[in-house]
């Protein structure tokens, strides 16, 4: 088997590998705050707002430096990128875990946000596109359903780290997981660079991102639904509960509720997988526009069983992380794949950067009824864009 080559079995390994890296990426960086938060506050007195602000901090980091993760994966392939993001993820917990005061608090998040960019989903989807070129698409959908239980993981490990060695000790903990499990994973399991890029660092080509006029258009009009699809996710995701509650639900019965997105991600995920690639990413985009469309105006509406409504968000949540990773790659094709992801993702990032706090202050200024205005809005305006890219879109 010549360099570069990859089995069938190195490839569930290469997955697997990837798959494992995910869930302690977005464990140890994304989800942090939803257990740690209330203990680094109270032990340090630090403001809460500024506590769970700083994810948005990383989050901008990450948006910043995501363009120049996607041009490093597109010249030297996934490895030493993917190697990278494990050290800084450990850097900047170990800063957190270290840090005497706010501001230096804030810096280890610009580290982790950095960590962010180069090893969660749009890193990792770069990688396998890099790798497998037009056949990435199972592998990437394969990916999802790993990534689908980082929470289900880490939330749990993150309490009982907590419990048992405080948030301080928690940060080191994470910080030793990336250096002693995802950094080994990553330079064992993926393959180094392939020939044809070595061969054309050495020769001064690589990848390129300029894109044909027809192309110009349908690359506009996906970035809008990345970027409005990514405020959505963040501002449910963050005030889910806080909405529920308004339209008179229990905080108990609120949060069964809301526990029943991330299976129905997951689920969504696995249809779409079962579907083996038969069909064109867009119509991928579309289900994940119109089921989360569906979803969010039958709860706004107050039309059904809310738990259908969350169901079918949840479902089109999960599909949606799937079209971002597999449309662009049908569309602009493998070498063209990981510069533009990366481009991609800028805009995208720093839209669920700031989400949650527009999202707060609706709610606080003009209360759910307007928020749910706003995201009605927001969703109809993705599924018209979504519309026109069908008619932008390369269907071959």
């Amino acid at each position: 088997m010549r360099q570069g080559s990859v089995t069938e079995r190195n490839r569930l390994t290469v997955i697997s590998a990837l798959g494992v890296v995910q869930i302690l990426a977005w464990g140890s960086s994304y989800y942090l705050p939803a257990v740690l938060a209330a203990p680094i506050a109270n032990d340090t007195g630090w403001p809460l707002s500024w506590v769970v602000g700083a994810l948005s901090i990383g989050l901008l980091t990450a948006g910043v430096v995501a363009p120049y993760i996607g041009r490093a994966i597109g010249e030297t392939g996934g490895r030493p990128v993917l190697a990278t993001a494990a050290i800084l993820l450990a850097a900047g917990q170990f800063i957190l875990g270290m840090a005497p005061n706010l501001p230096v608090f804030v810096f280890g998040w610009i580290v982790l946000g950095a960590g962010m960019a180069a090893g969660l989903y749009d890193a990792a989807f770069s990688t396998l596109g890099r790798l497998y070129g037009g056949t990435a698409r199972s592998a990437i959908t394969m990916l999802t359903l790993w990534g689908g239980f980082a929470s289900t993981v880490c939330w749990p490990l993150s309490a009982y780290l907590v419990a048992h060695f405080g948030w301080r000790g928690t940060c080191f903990a994470y910080a030793a997981i990336q250096l002693l499990i995802s950094l080994p994973v990553v330079l064992m399991a993926l393959p180094k660079a392939p020939p044809e890029l070595l061969r054309a660092k050495v020769g001064g080509g690589g990848p390129t991102t300029e894109l044909l006029p027809s192309e110009s258009r349908a690359f506009r009009l996906l970035s809008g639904i990345m970027i409005i699809g990514g405020a959505i996710g963040a501002i449910v995701g963050v005030h889910l509960l806080t909405l529920l509650q308004a339209q008179g639900i229990g905080l108990a019965a609120a949060v069964a509720l809301g526990a029943l997105v991330g299976p129905a991600q997951v689920g969504g995920r696995i249809v779409e997988m079962a579907g083996g690639g038969r069909h064109h990413p867009i119509w991928t985009m579309s289900a994940a526009l119109g089921l989360i469309a569906l979803g969010l105006a039958m709860l706004a509406l107050g039309v059904g069983p809310i738990a259908l409504a969350l169901i079918l968000y949840g479902a089109g949540n999960g599909v949606f992380s799937i079209a971002k990773g597999t449309l662009p790659l049908a569309q602009f094709g493998s070498q063209r794949y990981a510069p533009l992801v990366g481009k991609l993702a800028r805009p995208s990032l720093i839209a669920q950067a700031l989400a949650p706090t527009l999202g707060a202050l609706l709610l606080e200024k003009v209360g759910s009824s307007a928020t749910y205005a706003a995201l009605i809005l927001l969703v109809t305006i993705n599924v018209v864009l979504g519309g026109c890219l069908w008619n932008a879109s390369n269907r071959r």
